[in-house]
């Protein structure tokens, strides 16, 4: 059973259901996409009693769950109580998503490099704080999850006021009680994501993601517009040194601290003129670098997850397709701030070879297809090099239509003057 509703649960529930295991899919709740591959269960990712009732009455072997929340809430020790196994981190493993101030001091503890941070629980202490500071930009951050929504790069001293007050009005509910307000950092931002079972790690490719509404990295942050895989900017030894400075000893602390990291391990890394330095840990699959990477998988993934849950992955490889992958996310009128629903989806009808569409926010009624709101489809196209993938992705854009769609033009524009051809 797939655990969540979005475009990374349909590209799991895929990438699984095409195990030469031959498993029987489940989903919760699952999308129209889902439901084409796997019975859907209306039970809402938080709701952690119903979903351990239902992977108990239906003899789930093995749950993997998409979305942070149910993490973060404590789904993994839930379902251990009943004897089920189940792929994602503990509730005290997950903080390294849950609380930004964690992650940051566990970072501070393992040697890993990171910007320098602050971290502030009342508003006059954090204003009073800004005040002080001479160099601009800054970033706020607010210390819960909030769906990728919760930074804020503030240019000016008043932006930067700006953002410490809505976080502490609540334009991030509980997220927002407690802030960072940490250094900027200047360089390229990659995605790295690596399964472990607590103790050894297996590493994917990397992927870049595009977190801005807008070309041109403009307008505010969304939970993410695209992505691309592979990077072809990071060399493979800093992809090595990655793992070795910022990984690695990441996975450890969390040992020597007694909560073990089993599942899926993300890390938003930038590349700086002084070296790789972490921006954010996220304890799950990321959306839609997920969507990218999968794909081009070429070891069966529930092979991987079974091996990480059971703590055998040492001595394992992946191999991976040397095709590339392109997703473009097509959002609704109004995504982030609002959110238009209910317009009918046309042209996914006869979508070409070499293309996968991931439902996120769609429903169906009828037989026909409607947006739900946010971030409604993801568009991954796949070839022999970037051009060809970006390519077959911004074709079957042009194929689809809703009233109010908005998507990025430039998703994967840089990585074309970077291919080796």
């Amino acid at each position: 059973m797939v655990v969540g509703s979005g475009g990374r649960e349909h590209a799991l529930v895929e990438t699984l259901a095409a195990s030469p295991l031959g498993p029987e899919m489940y989903a919760a709740p699952g999308n129209p996409g889902i439901a084409r591959i796997a019975e859907v269960a209306g039970i809402p990712a938080d709701d952690l009693i119903s979903l351990r009732d239902f992977a108990t009455q239906n003899e789930i072997d093995l749950t993997v769950v998409g979305p942070e929340s149910p993490l973060i809430g404590g789904i993994a020790e839930c379902f251990w109580e009943a004897d089920l196994k189940i792929f994602g981190p503990s509730r005290a493993a997950s903080r390294i998503e849950g609380s930004k101030i964690f992650a940051k001091e566990l970072m501070s503890h393992a040697g890993v490099p990171t910007a320098s941070f602050d971290a502030f629980d009342a508003e006059p202490a954090a204003l009073a704080h800004l005040r002080r500071l001479k160099d601009f930009p800054v970033v706020i951050k607010a210390d819960g999850a909030a769906a990728g929504k919760g930074v804020t790069v503030a240019h000016s001293r008043e932006e930067a006021e700006g953002a410490v007050r809505a976080a502490f009005e609540g334009k991030f509910g509980s997220a927002g009680e407690r802030i960072i307000i940490e250094e900027y950092l200047e360089g390229r931002e990659a995605s790295i994501f690596v399964i472990t079972d607590g103790q050894e790690m297996l590493p994917f490719l990397p992927a870049q993601d595009y977190k801005r509404i807008y070309d041109g990295d403009e307008g505010p942050n969304t939970g993410g517009m695209g992505a691309y895989s592979p990077v072809m900017w990071m060399e493979p030894a800093t992809y090595a040194m990655v793992l070795e400075e910022i990984i690695r000893p990441t996975i450890h602390q969390l040992a020597l601290i007694g909560a073990p990291y089993t599942g899926l391990l993300y890390a938003g890394v930038m590349m700086t003129e002084t070296g790789p330095k972490a921006l954010e840990f996220n304890c799950r699959f990321g959306d839609p670098e997920t969507q990218v990477i999968l794909p081009r998988l070429g070891t069966d993934l529930l092979e991987l997850i079974i091996a990480a849950e059971v703590g055998n992955i040492a001595g394992r490889e992946i191999t991976w397709s040397a095709d590339k992958a392109v997703c473009v996310v097509l959002a609704s009128e109004g995504y982030p701030e609002t959110s238009s629903s209910g317009d009918e989806i046309s042209g996914l009808e006869n979508i070409p070879t070499g293309v996968y569409i991931y439902h996120a926010g769609t429903e169906e009624r009828d037989g026909n297809f409607y947006t739900a709101g946010g971030r409604v489809l993801n568009v991954v196209g796949t070839g022999s090099t970037i051009i060809e993938a970006r390519a077959r992705a911004y074709a079957a854009v042009e194929q689809i239509h809703f009233d109010g769609l908005q998507y990025r033009t430039d998703i994967a524009l840089e990585a074309i003057e970077l291919e080796d051809l």
